[in-house]
């Protein structure tokens, strides 16, 4: 575990704070969350598809939340951005 994991997973769980009941339903709250605490405890994101589905899903609400002009652009890039730094660096090929 890293420092910058750790702020990482603090960045989004403030984010989702804050932003909590205004922009998310529970259940999308749930896949934010689920994310950042999936990567979180990630020892290698090749090899743990757990972790690359839960990802993937929040991608996934990050872009229907866009598409519905419920959150823009730029704040659901930079709460991916902290979700996915949530987990470990990939190993380079």
């Amino acid at each position: 575990m890293t420092s910058s994991r750790s702020d990482a997973y603090g960045r989004a769980m403030r984010m989702l704070g804050d932003l909590g009941a205004s922009k998310f339903h529970d259940h999308e709250q749930a896949v934010i969350r689920e994310a950042a605490d999936t990567m979180f405890f990630c020892e290698r994101l090749e090899t743990d598809d757990t972790a690359l589905d839960a990802m993937a899903a929040a991608r996934d609400l990050a872009d229907s939340l866009v598409a519905g002009d419920r959150l823009l652009a730029e704040t659901a890039a930079r709460l991916l951005a902290d979700v996915e730094g949530c987990g470990p660096e990939p190993v380079a090929a």
